[in-house]
């Protein structure tokens, strides 16, 4: 295969691949918290689009991608997959390992893939602004580009770690007309619960989406967007696997062996994985490798249980891996992969023994980023970081195998660059969470 395979235009995705009806166990419903009964789906048009709503319920195996979304992400994609013989080289392997390189979007990561289509459908629907939160601001920067191209005002709650630690986040966003608090605020009850109990309070992606939801619920003309974890939004980042598949045909190279993503709330890993999920049903010999940092394991630790998306419990149940909506990770540096719980999809897929989980520690990581920026010239997100350490020690097993990996560059680290003086420094640290942390927080799991 050559260095880089590009598609066509011609031949980007039409289609996005909803998984569900594929999922062996199924996918159990959302839940009112208030009956514990399945969610009525009219209790979500206080914050999501109808047409969002039923992608999130749909039971079709394909829905068509509107043309409006497809002319915008074709600014961008497809995205290149590229294969990294030059990492091969350094690390001494006969792996051949690929990467989709999703740092190419103008947001500098995966983000924009259901950005804009989310966006789109509020559009069309007549809202007028969007309120989400960010972790590392990838979200944030996308959701505030995204509204920028369809002329929606937009909000963001920044987790207050990476809102100090990445400031040219926030810039980006401003760029693009965007407006970023930091989370928790005082700006909502949400946050000033918050900060009266912990006025230190690092933040989390659970305080920050409290803080979305309770803004969104409030004013009929704003809505909520998330950019993880949900079904609509797997749904979108499918064209990243769905382009891979090509790809690998058009540069006449066999399907990979070993697909590998970081893992925060599900969006870049399911994109990546789920469009290769019938090949392994049907007996494809293909390993799929989820990897979270230790310091929040919540495939690895945490409970596959019903649970709030959020700290406030303003969200639905979701049937997920959880920590518990309470838990507030250490300030690690991979800000987008601080959250407590895990999408549904990639919960079940775990549960069905179909994704094999990882948990690794954040310097290792960034000692695999350095070799993956001096060995291919890119300075991955510290996100991704997470998916090219696991790819390297897959790399390393079982030497004289052919196997082919690949693994969701899911962005480039450009504005992390803090994290990596500190690594440098040697002033990152590694987290051992002790097991009463997690007992405690896993404590107020809802009764059902």
């Amino acid at each position: 295969m050559s260095k880089k395979v590009f598609l066509q235009e011609s031949e980007m995705p039409t289609q996005w691949y909803n998984v569900i009806p594929d999922i062996p166990g199924g996918l159990e419903p959302p839940l009112d918290p208030a009956t514990g009964k399945p969610l009525d789906p009219k209790m979500l048009q206080a914050i999501f689009p109808d047409p969002l709503i039923e992608q999130e319920m749909s039971d079709k195996s394909w829905i068509d991608i509107p043309d409006e979304v497809n002319e915008i992400l074709k600014i961008w994609r497809p995205s290149p997959l590229v294969r990294a013989t030059r990492l091969e080289q350094m690390i001494g392997s006969k792996a051949r390992i690929y990467y989709k390189n999703e740092a190419v979007s103008p947001a500098g990561s995966h983000k924009p893939n259901s950005a804009v289509a989310q966006v789109y459908y509020n559009k069309i629907c007549g809202i007028k602004k969007i309120v989400t939160e960010t972790g590392a601001g990838q979200w944030g920067s996308s959701l505030s580009m995204a509204c920028c191209f369809f002329g929606l005002e937009c909000l963001v709650y920044m987790v207050k770690c990476s809102y100090e630690q990445k400031p040219f986040r926030r810039s980006m966003m401003q760029a693009w007309k965007g407006e970023v608090i930091p989370s928790p605020s005082d700006t909502t009850e949400s946050g000033r619960d918050v900060l009266k109990n912990d006025p230190d309070c690092p933040g989390s992606l659970g305080i920050a989406i409290s803080e979305a939801v309770e803004i969104a619920a409030q004013n009929s003309d704003t809505n909520y967007a998330l950019g993880s974890v949900l079904n609509h939004v797997l749904l979108h980042q499918t064209v990243i696997g769905l382009e891979a598949k090509k790809q690998f045909v058009i540069g006449n190279e066999k399907q990979p062996d070993i697909i590998v993503g970081c893992c925060g709330g599900g969006s870049n890993f399911g994109g990546i994985v789920v469009p290769y999920l019938r090949d392994k049903l049907d007996g494809a010999d293909i390993r799929f490798i989820g990897v979270e940092p230790s310091a929040c394991p919540t495939l690895t630790r945490g409970h596959f249980a019903y649970d709030f998306g959020d700290l406030a419990g303003l969200t639905p149940l979701l049937k997920m891996h959880t920590l518990g909506s309470k838990f507030v990770p250490p300030g690690i540096h991979a800000g987008g992969l601080r959250y407590h719980g895990m999408s549904p999809i990639v919960s079940a897929l775990v549960r069905d023994g179909l994704v094999e989980p990882v948990a690794l520690h954040q310097k290792e990581c960034f000692e695999a980023a350095t070799i993956f920026a001096r060995s291919e010239g890119i300075i991955p997100a510290p996100e991704s970081s997470h998916a090219i350490r696991a790819t390297i020690i897959e790399a390393l097993k079982d030497e004289n195998k052919d196997k082919v990996i690949l693994f969701n560059l899911s962005g480039h680290g450009h504005f992390d660059m803090t994290s990596y003086d500190k690594y440098y420094a040697g002033e990152l640290h590694d987290y051992n969470l002790p097991e009463h942390e997690l007992a405690k927080a896993a404590e107020h799991l809802p009764k059902l």
